[in-house]
């Protein structure tokens, strides 16, 4: 129950953040989603980060890992899971495995926003 709660508090401040960060008055060129791919990228290096870090520094709290990793990340953006699971699947020799995930993530996501569109 305590990972729970770990969970949605780093949730809450993820999703937080992303919201405020779309407040940041730029204007986006050509209607490029410029925030997005800014909150996308910095969740990567982030969820990045606390994992290299995790595995070299074993002072680091489980809970704390739970909190940065599954929450924060989490509620800032799914695509920092999505890209770190990929290089899982890469760094663990599964190329093919890597591939199949990103193909269907982006193609088949896309699909479905397109399909839910028209119902």
């Amino acid at each position: 129950m305590l990972n729970c709660l770990v969970v949605t508090l780093g949730g809450g401040l993820g999703a937080c953040a992303r919201y405020l960060i779309g407040l940041v008055p730029i204007k986006e060129p050509f209607s490029f989603p410029i925030k997005t791919l800014f909150i996308n990228f910095l969740g990567c290096f982030v969820i990045g980060l606390i994992v290299a870090f995790a595995e070299k520094e074993s002072s680091i709290s489980p809970k704390t890992v739970l909190f940065i990793k599954t929450g924060l990340c989490g509620g800032f953006t799914t695509f920092s899971t999505f890209a770190l699971e990929t290089e899982t699947l890469i760094k663990t020799g599964r190329i093919g495995m890597a591939a199949l995930y990103v193909a269907l993530s982006v193609f088949v996501g896309i699909a479905l926003v397109f399909v839910a569109g028209k119902l």
